[in-house]
């Protein structure tokens, strides 16, 4: 945990910021002083930087709870940030008056995230979406590219109004996170390139969410068939070109499950309520 240790010994003495022991920053009156008129204010430019800079090194992101493989329900993780409010009134303290505690906490709140074990436990009642595509597991490389990508749509949660971006929800694929060099269509042509064949991942998700309560949005088709699923039912994507996209118009969130195992791609939607 952050803690702030004041000391005293002279006006200008710093205020040290130490996480576990090690210094984080040191933070000198004069640096944040700002004279109005005949009276000396603090620089709430620099001061708010500042904030900045502390938030990033104690911010922990708060986890959704999400359901593991046999559908249990993994309890969601509160995050931490900066309370401001509270460290400004230390800062002021510090600054103005000179004379808070010789060792003071920094202080943080809670960060709750978007998605917790009640609000899981309503939107997993009622399958209202599902589609199964197959491949073959003994192309190692475009499997595993097809495992990631799954992994990474699996347990997201699309709220009513919410728009679901593919590319950004699976972000970019590289080497860095595990995708490797496999078959992809280009203009008509087979070739390869780090991530393929995840957009056997896209259109099975197409698939599970081509319903009356889901509006697509952007959707476009490989130059040529692909096998995995009926001519026009694909959607094709690419960091930095088409991407799959829907707005969720169901009155309720939505919970996207996602899985490939044993050579079968398989996209489950779940809400409370049917569509």
């Amino acid at each position: 945990m952050l803690t702030v240790i004041l000391s005293f010994l002279l006006t200008s003495a710093p205020l040290t910021v130490t996480d576990d022991g090690q210094v984080a920053a040191e933070l000198v009156k004069e640096d944040f002083e700002r004279l109005y008129v005949d009276r000396l204010l603090i620089d709430d430019e620099k001061l708010a930087l500042q904030m900045d800079i502390l938030d990033e090194k104690m911010y922990q992101k708060p986890v959704n709870a999400k359901l593991d493989d046999d559908g249990n329900i993994i309890q969601e993780k509160l995050g931490v940030e900066l309370d401001r409010t509270k460290f400004r009134q230390l800062f002021q303290r510090y600054f103005y008056e000179g004379t808070p505690p010789d060792k003071v906490e920094l202080p943080g709140r809670s960060v709750y995230p978007k998605v917790d074990s009640e609000l899981l436990a309503e939107i997993r009642e009622h399958e209202i979406g599902r589609y199964v595509t197959t491949f073959k597991p003994g192309n190692e490389e475009r499997s595993r590219n097809i495992e990631l990508a799954a992994e990474a749509i699996n347990n997201h949660v699309v709220f009513p109004g919410e728009r679901f971006s593919f590319n950004d929800v699976v972000g970019k694929r590289t080497e860095e996170k595990g995708y490797q060099r496999a078959p992809v269509i280009v203009k008509g042509e087979l070739s390869e390139d780090i991530g393929g064949g995840i957009c056997q991942v896209s259109s099975t998700l197409y698939n599970a969410v081509d319903l009356k309560s889901i509006d697509i949005t952007e959707r476009y088709s490989h130059s040529r068939s692909v096998p995995y699923v009926p001519p026009g039912r694909d959607a094709t994507i690419s960091w930095y070109g088409p991407d799959f996209a829907f707005t969720n118009q169901h009155k309720q969130p939505i919970l996207i499950r996602a899985s490939a195992n044993d050579g079968h791609m398989e996209v489950q939607v779940l809400s409370a309520e049917p569509s």
